[in-house]
């Protein structure tokens, strides 16, 4: 019987020990502002579609011109209801995003010409709207607001 419980005696020390560590590190280490900073650099992305490839720039979007684009993509109706405009997200943000590709400057225009395979192969480049992992949906989200 002696030795289930000298285990455990072991194991809790063992805890108590990483459990110090963890406090220590976390209390040593310094909040760095930089980490959580998006940078400039633009990156070189390469698209498939229908057998071809193709390269387009684009620049990561910030947190807040992220958000400001999904509100403007919400619209509200004379209920106080609210629809969320996944198109009119989309292509804002493709419009942030392209800095280089084949067709040149990525305008209104040019997104409202292409057709749904072009379309498709550019979404995957757009962050999603709402994040899935949070549980967050869009009916929660227009309870929210």
């Amino acid at each position: 019987m002696a030795r289930p419980k000298q285990a455990s005696q072991e194991l809790l020390e063992e805890l108590d020990e990483l459990e110090e560590e963890l406090e220590e590190e976390l209390s040593t280490s310094t909040f760095d502002v930089n980490k959580y900073k998006i940078t400039n650099a633009v990156e070189k992305q390469t698209l498939y579609i229908d057998g071809t490839s193709f390269e387009v720039t684009v620049k990561p979007l910030s947190w807040s011109l992220r958000n400001q684009i999904l509100s403007k993509s919400l619209k509200w109706d004379s209920n106080g209801s609210t629809v969320f405009d996944g198109d009119a997200y989309v292509r804002s943000c493709l419009k942030e995003m392209i800095i280089e590709a084949p067709w040149g400057r990525t305008t209104e225009s040019f997104l409202i010409s292409i057709d749904a395979r072009l379309g498709t192969c550019l979404e995957q480049l757009v962050p999603k709207a709402f994040d899935e992992g949070e549980g967050a949906d869009v009916e929660q989200i227009k309870k929210e607001l």
